[in-house]
Formats: structure tokens, sequence, C-alpha cells
């Protein structure tokens, strides 16, 4: 009889670990317990919603915000003994899952044109960010010097807690037993500014072979787990968070509304348009923030695109913006609209820069504007010539030392 019962303990044990598993929920509660940490979290969230509407009511001015965004990351592996070649290696290779996923350009997003018949009205959604490695400007204490890439090792980074004022600013991604049974977890909504973090168990970081002790397992050896948990960060809940008798999406749910409304995660691998569930509609299975296994979720929505872009510019200036080479940041985080324009046209900035300058050349090279720009927090500069010729003219950006010039048209 007692060999019976183990037998039996050890299949459930078995059933578990081969499903999908997040502790965002716990890790919310932990935050909306602490006074502080509540408070912190619903004056973002109150932010958040204001930007959501401006964006919801003006969708064209996401399309028009042309600039790829730049997030700096930090990859900490506490449980590390000594640096290691391999655990960088790993390190990027998560990032560059990332990079795939959330801009829509992973190879398995192909599959969505044989399964896009079962989701009417859905489309697949891509942030335009890049997420790199931070290797300018290292928190003191960390070990690291210019030129090194933003990975710490052995450091018992936060002494086990879930953020650290020294990272702040960062993106941090912690590798590290996440808890029991748990595969990762993220604040809904999280803040660079407090050091917050995203964490990811040894058995479920990057993908290939791994490092010892950092090995990703079936079904969770593609990096998606991450994917899944920096979604939660960017303030996207689960798929499965329905009620059947929700009567809004926008308010209820995962407020989402181009994700069909689900109450029950999805574990597995099912058939794309197999899993039926509220009002006979079918499951976004293949969706990151669902619970099926890294091979079968291979999209965000472009609503969830949309909330997550909304949360970004929420807490864009959380982010710091001295991190990355220069060169770096100025070929990403700027873009002139319109272009071409009459005349009047915005500067945009997709990350804060303090101290920078514009100056606006003919092609004689004549200054016919100039301006510095000091302790400045703003993301658009709106720039306007008077009594312009039409033609070609050339737009130096400088900052501290470096240059980037684009060209802008006027007719």
């Amino acid at each position: 009889m007692k060999l019976k019962l183990l037998i039996a303990l050890l299949f459930v044990q078995l059933g578990y670990s081969q499903q999908r598993t997040c502790g965002m929920e716990q890790n919310m509660e932990r935050i909306m317990n602490d006074p502080i940490a509540r408070q912190n979290y619903l004056n973002l969230q109150a932010k958040f919603e204001i930007e959501l509407a401006k964006l919801e009511k003006n969708p064209n001015s996401i399309a028009s915000t042309n600039a790829t965004i730049i997030i700096p990351v930090a990859v900490h592996f506490p449980d590390a003994t000594s640096p290691t070649a391999c655990l960088r290696t790993l390190a990027q290779t998560q990032i560059d899952i990332l990079n795939l996923d959330y801009n829509g350009l992973n190879q398995d997003i192909s599959q969505w044109s044989g399964a896009s018949g079962n989701y009417p009205g859905v489309n697949t959604g891509n942030m335009d960010v890049r997420f790199v490695l931070a290797n300018q400007n290292h928190p003191a204490g960390s070990n690291l010097v210019n030129g090194d890439l933003a990975v710490t090792f052995g450091t018992n980074f936060l002494g086990g807690a879930d953020s650290d004022g020294n990272w702040s600013g960062y993106m941090n991604l912690v590798c590290r037993n996440a808890g029991q049974n748990l595969l990762g977890y993220s604040p809904l909504g999280g803040s660079p500014s407090n050091g917050q973090t995203v964490v990811i168990s040894n058995s479920a970081f990057g993908r290939g072979s791994g490092c010892a002790g950092f090995v990703p397992r079936s079904p969770y050896n593609l990096g998606r787990t991450l994917t899944h948990e920096l979604g939660h960060f960017f303030n996207l809940s689960h798929t499965f968070s329905s009620s059947c008798s929700n009567s809004n999406c926008n308010t209820q749910g995962d407020r989402v509304c181009d994700t069909p409304p689900s109450n029950a995660p999805t574990y597995g691998c099912p058939a794309t348009g197999s899993v039926s569930q509220c009002n006979g509609e079918n499951a976004l299975t293949v969706n990151y923030m669902d619970y099926t296994n890294d091979a079968c979720m291979y999209m965000f929505t472009a609503g969830q695109a949309t909330r997550m872009l909304a949360y970004y510019n929420t807490i864009s200036s959380q982010f710091v913006t001295d991190v990355l080479s220069t060169n770096e940041f100025f070929t990403n985080n700027f873009s002139i609209v319109p272009n071409p324009s009459k005349g009047i046209f915005n500067i945009q900035l997709k990350s804060v820069l303090n101290d920078y300058s514009i100056v606006i050349y003919d092609t004689t090279g004549r200054v016919i504007f100039e301006k510095e720009y000091v302790n400045n927090s703003e993301l658009n500069q709106i720039v306007t010539l008077n009594d312009t010729m039409k033609g070609v003219y050339l737009i130096s950006i400088r900052s501290q030392g470096d240059c980037l010039t684009k060209k802008i048209i006027i007719e």
C-alpha cells in the first residue's frame, strides 16, 4: 500500500513538473501587502491608464513614433561560483530571444498564417524594441568596468529579495531558484527605478545546452519563460484571466480586447484551435501569456503590444540612459516626424537624454537652426523653421562628444 502511495505521489510530482508555473500572482500579493510598494504600484497604474487612453484614442501615433525603443539590461547569476564565458553567452542568447519574440521576428511566428483562421480579428503585434546588455558606467561595487557587459556572478544579488536600488534604472533579469515548482515571476507592471527584477529559474533561462548548473530543460528550453514573465513586467496579465461572464474587455479579464476570453490556462502543446472555452471561442493557446510549452507559444497580439507600449511610455524615464555606448543610443533613440515636412516637425526620443544640442544645416553648410537642451526631460521637441526654402537639410544631434546626422526634406 505504501509503495502504491509513493508511486502515485511520484506521478503527481512529475505531472506538476511538466506544467508551466508562474509566480506573478504571489509576487503581486507581497507587493500589495506592503503599503509603500502598493502605493507606488497604484501611482504607476494611474499614469499608465492615461497613456493607454492616449494610444487607443490615436492609434496612428504608434506608427508615427518610428525610433526603436532601447532598454538597458543587466543579467545576474547569483548562484554562479565564478564568472564564465559560457554564462555570458547564455545571457546574450536569452536577450536575442527577447528581441525576436518582442518584435515578431521569431521563426515560428510563420505558423500564424495557418492558425489565424481560428481567431477572427486577431493580428500579431510587436513593440519595436531592442533589449541591450549595458556596457558602460556600471554601479559602484559591481566589479565591472567600462566595456564589460552587465552580467554579474556569485554576488547573491538582492540577497534573495526582488529589488535592489543599486541597480535601479536597468531591466534586471535574475537567473536563480525562483521558488518551489515555479519557472519564474515578475511584478505586474514593474518599476525600473526601484530596481525591480524578473526572476527566471536556472532550468528555464535561455536555450541550447546551457552551462553547468544552468541547463534549460524541455519543454521550457526555448527561452519563452522570460518572454512570458517580461510581458507581466510590461503590464500584461495572463490571457486566461477572464471570467466567461465578463461583459467589458477593456476593464475585465486581461483587459486586452483582441485576446479571446479564456478562464483557464492551457498546458502542453494542443493543436491550434482545439481548445474551446468562453462562449465557444477558441483559446489563444499560441500566445506568450498562456501556459503552453515553449515550442507552442509564438506571438503577442496587436492589442497586447499597444498595452506594453503604453506601459513603456509610462516608465521610460525610469531607465538609465548613460549605460550604453552613445552611438548605440543615438542610432536607435531619435526619430524625425513628419519627414518630409512643411517646416514644422518633431524630434522624438524613446528615452530621456538630459543634455544635447540640435544643429540644422542647409546643403551649403550654413547653420539655419541651433539650440541646446540642458537638464531636459522631454521626449518630444518641436522645431519650427520659418521661411525655409524647399529642399534637403541635415540635422545633427550632439551629446557627450558624439554626433548623429539625419536628413530631413522640407517641401
